[in-house]
This record gives C-alpha cells, sequence and structure tokens, in this order.
C-alpha cells in the first residue's frame, strides 16, 4: 500500500506538485500516492487531521494556509520559526505534526544550478510579504555583501528587516529609495499575477547581473522583461518550486530526486 501525501490550498486545481512528485517517486522507486486537496478557508487544521486520520503521512502547504500550517505544528525547523510559516508537513512516528520551510532552499538551489554567485553579491529583494519572508534566512545563510529589501510601504521592509538583522547585512526600506547598482534582484511581490511592475530606476543592475522573479509562466513575467531590456539575465521561479518539492521529497522518503529531468519536462508542458 502506497504512503499518502498531498497538497494543501485554496483554490489548488492549478497546482503542479502532483505531476512533480510523481515524477521524483518514480525516478526514486517510491511507491506514494500524491494529491491536491482544496481545505476549507475557515478549517484548515480540520483538513489536516482528517487526511492524517486516512493515513497521510506529510503535505506540502501553499496559499492561503502557510501561516496555519505553522501554529499546528508541535515542532518546527529552526528557518520555519524565522518565517513564521511551513510549506511542508511531516507526520512523525509519535503522531506529532513536524514543520519546515522550503521556498528558501529551493530558490538558493535553483540561483546556484544557474551559477549566481551569492556570496559577495549585492542582493535587492522586492516585496515584504510572506514569499519574502521564507527566503530571507537561506539568502543571508549564503554570505551576500548586503542585501536591501524594498517595499510599496518602507516600514514593511524595514521591520522585517530588523527581524533579520542578527543574520547578516539586511536593510529595509521603501522603493523610492532604492539605488543600484544589485547583481542580484528578486522579485516576491505579487505584482508580475497582474502585469504590473513595481516603481524602480533603470539603473538597477551590475554588469552581468541577474533578475529573478519567483512567479514564472510560459512566458517571461513583465518583471523579466523589463530586467532583461536593461542588460539582466532573467530567469522566473519555476526551478525553485522544483527544488522547494525535492527538499520536502528528501525529508518524507530520505532520498534525494535528480531535478533536472523533471524541470526540463515541466517546462516543456507551460
Amino acid at each position: 500500500m502506497s504512503d499518502r501525501y498531498c497538497v494543501f490550498g485554496h483554490p489548488i486545481g492549478h497546482s503542479r506538485s502532483p505531476a512533480i512528485h510523481a515524477a521524483f517517486a518514480a525516478q526514486c522507486g517510491e511507491a506514494i500516492d500524491y494529491t491536491a486537496i482544496e481545505a476549507p478557508l475557515d478549517d484548515f487544521a480540520g483538513a489536516w487531521r482528517d487526511f492524517v486520520a486516512a493515513g497521510g503521512r506529510g503535505a506540502n502547504v501553499t496559499v492561503p494556509f502557510k501561516e496555519e500550517a505553522h501554529r499546528l505544528c508541535a515542532t518546527l525547523s529552526r528557518r520555519a520559526r524565522r518565517a513564521g510559516a511551513v510549506n511542508t508537513l511531516v507526520l512523525g512516528k509519535n503522531g506529532d505534526t513536524y514543520g519546515d520551510t522550503t521556498d528558501g532552499v529551493g530558490l538558493v538551489r535553483d540561483l546556484q544550478r544557474h551559477g549566481v554567485m551569492l556570496r559577495g553579491a549585492r542582493v535587492l529583494v522586492l516585496g515584504a510579504g510572506g514569499a519574502v519572508r521564507g527566503v530571507l534566512e537561506p539568502l543571508l545563510a549564503e554570505g551576500p555583501a548586503s542585501l536591501r529589501v524594498a517595499n510599496r510601504t518602507a516600514a514593511k521592509a524595514e521591520a522585517l528587516a530588523d527581524d533579520f538583522a542578527d543574520l547578516g547585512p539586511i536593510r529595509g526600506g521603501g522603493f523610492e529609495a532604492v539605488a543600484g547598482p544589485f547583481d542580484l534582484v528578486i522579485n516576491g511581490t505579487s505584482a508580475s499575477l497582474g502585469g504590473a511592475l513595481p516603481p524602480l530606476p533603470d539603473d538597477l543592475f551590475a554588469a552581468g547581473a541577474t533578475a529573478y522573479d519567483m512567479m514564472y509562466g510560459a512566458e517571461l513575467t513583465v518583471f523579466l522583461r523589463w530586467a532583461r531590456e536593461r542588460g539582466a539575465r532573467p530567469l522566473d521561479g519555476l526551478g525553485m518550486l522544483v527544488e522547494q518539492a525535492a527538499e520536502a521529497f528528501f525529508q518524507w522518503r530520505g532520498k534525494r530526486p535528480d531535478t533536472a529531468p523533471v524541470l526540463a519536462e515541466l517546462r516543456r508542458s507551460l
């Protein structure tokens, strides 16, 4: 009998996680049953309990339930405690729920796969929401020369930077205060979903810089098109999606899949 896993979200019909984990399982010779579950907005904890009662062993968690997943865990990874959110649930042998966030690890691994040097780099991260909070610790662990968080509401970016100031050279402020050049600019805002662009100066990118959007699609996002026109190398977040899934799979099954063929097939299917 296959062990059961799932991804929780609302909505969740668009999720590519079932296809990703099916590919990982086939590659690693693991028998798992992975499905997508649309949890009710007012009872995520109940949906997790029901899943466990039906034999569930672990889950991925996406919007809007990452903070609720954090609250229901008996134990948390250090990075999940820092992020205040959980995207990976693991049912322990004692029945307790362990929570982790693998988004930041996924981002860093994807950047490394593309040869982006983080140590000593000047990094700008756009946005100050949950997506950004979840990646700051892994980014700072790589030893950038500086990390700037910029947000439409400056106070929110400043508060977020204060929360992580003990981990490295991080500062926060408003979009209007951003002054380049930067070696890496990461868009963690949701602006790309609406085809919008944060208000940014044209001289944002250093020579040889990389622009990374956590969103992805068949075509470049408006942010990545704008960045490419200004000389930056554009990368989207599809690799981050696959890499964070691989980290969750490793935590569940103790095997680390080869992400390259899974990512290539996913890219072809967009």
